[in-house]
């Protein structure tokens, strides 16, 4: 069985436009098919078939790219583990997920296409499954980490640190997903906002939005004490640390939380690249963080720190949106780049950053835009 990247894009590309009835009948049928699968999810579903949809799409267009995607799922079989995955369950989703491309990709169905998902699928679950079987020997599925510190930074902004009863190993840049007592099975991702320290500590910058089950909890009802779990690391926004060249990075709200662990990152690592960081938020209160900014900028003389407000007019500062902040300075396009924030920011910055010469290959963003604050 060969595997035929151009069948499932072509066809995977109309079942798309219709990502919402899509993923509301995939799991209606895993569901139907494996009742007792159902106890394994939230009890609210929209972000999850959200997450879903992502990292299907992810998969599917980097088909061409196999290390990328090896890599990929190797973390997604890593951090299946902790909602209790077993080879088994693979099969139940293999067969609910070939099901619902038949159904949305009727006009174009034949059994070319379907050979072609059946191998890509099995590829896929092959690659996760032995990355989970080669991680239970090396890593638990979660980690259990107690509040040691909780600063209301704003009143929707939270920094929140968190000591891992085991030594959890990540890279600056990574993100893991967070589970409260008061939410049982409601996984939510958030970035790791410091470089790895010799006391295990890390630091997640929290924003509270609207029917933010997770952000909300740890927020307005999360004390010095209380004991979340932690999902393993994930993420490929990590510093490229054999590059020689300048840095910008461009943070949006709590985007700026790995953006701050790779900047301490290369600190640490003793290199002097010249780092710009463009620090945005709507209004000057919500800059939550700058202080902490400044004292680095104070002690690595390498690091510019630009606050940028783009919703209040009274700011005396710089003024304006990201994506077109960038550039009103000079050509970026000799920096590695590194960009995090809500999404619609993240895009139009990459878009532009394009356009004024930054090749592709130097811009760094999590593919995957993970709800940070959800």
């Amino acid at each position: 069985m060969s595997l035929n990247p151009r069948l499932v894009k072509e066809s995977f590309s109309v079942v798309e436009p219709h990502a919402d009835r899509a993923t509301a009948y995939f799991y209606g049928r895993l569901f139907a098919e494996n009742p007792h699968l159902r106890a394994m999810f939230p009890p609210a579903m929209d972000v999850q078939r959200d997450r879903l949809f992502s990292a299907l799409t992810r998969i599917v267009w980097s088909l061409d790219s196999p290390d990328s995607l090896a890599a990929f799922l190797g973390q997604l079989g890593r951090d299946h583990r902790k909602y209790g995955v077993i080879a088994e369950h693979y099969t139940a989703v293999g067969n609910a997920l070939l099901a619902t491309i038949r159904r949305f990709a009727a006009d174009i169905w034949d059994k070319e296409i379907e050979a072609a998902w059946v191998a890509a699928y099995t590829a896929a679950a092959n690659m996760m499954i032995e990355s989970a079987d080669s991680d239970s020997g090396i890593s638990p599925a979660w980690w259990l980490a107690e509040v040691i510190d909780h600063e209301l930074r704003h009143r929707d902004i939270a920094v929140i640190t968190l000591r891992p009863t085991q030594r959890l190993p990540y890279q600056a840049g990574q993100y893991v997903n967070v589970q409260t007592a008061r939410w049982p099975r409601v996984w939510r991702t958030f970035s790791i906002a410091n470089a790895p320290r010799t006391d295990n500590t890390i630091r997640l910058h929290v924003r509270s939005v609207p029917g933010g089950w997770v952000s909300t909890t740890l927020i307005r009802h999360t004390r010095i004490g209380d004991t979340l779990m932690v999902g393993p690391p994930m993420g490929t926004m990590t510093l490229r640390e054999q590059s020689t060249r300048d840095v910008l990075c461009v943070a949006g709200g709590t985007g700026l939380a790995p953006l701050k662990a790779i900047i301490e990152s290369i600190i640490a690592s003793g290199r002097r690249p010249n780092i710009h960081l463009l620090y945005g938020a709507r209004t000057a209160d919500e800059l939550y963080d700058l202080p902490d900014l400044i004292a680095m900028e104070s002690s690595f003389p390498w690091l510019r720190v630009l606050p940028v407000v783009s919703d209040q007019q009274s700011y005396d500062g710089m003024r304006g949106r990201l994506p077109e902040v960038t550039q009103r300075f000079h050509s970026w396009a000799e920096h590695d780049v590194y960009v995090c924030g809500p999404p619609a920011m993240v895009n139009e910055t990459v878009r532009r950053l394009q356009i004024d010469g930054v090749p592709l290959s130097r811009i760094h963003r999590d593919i995957i835009q993970a709800e940070r604050c959800a």
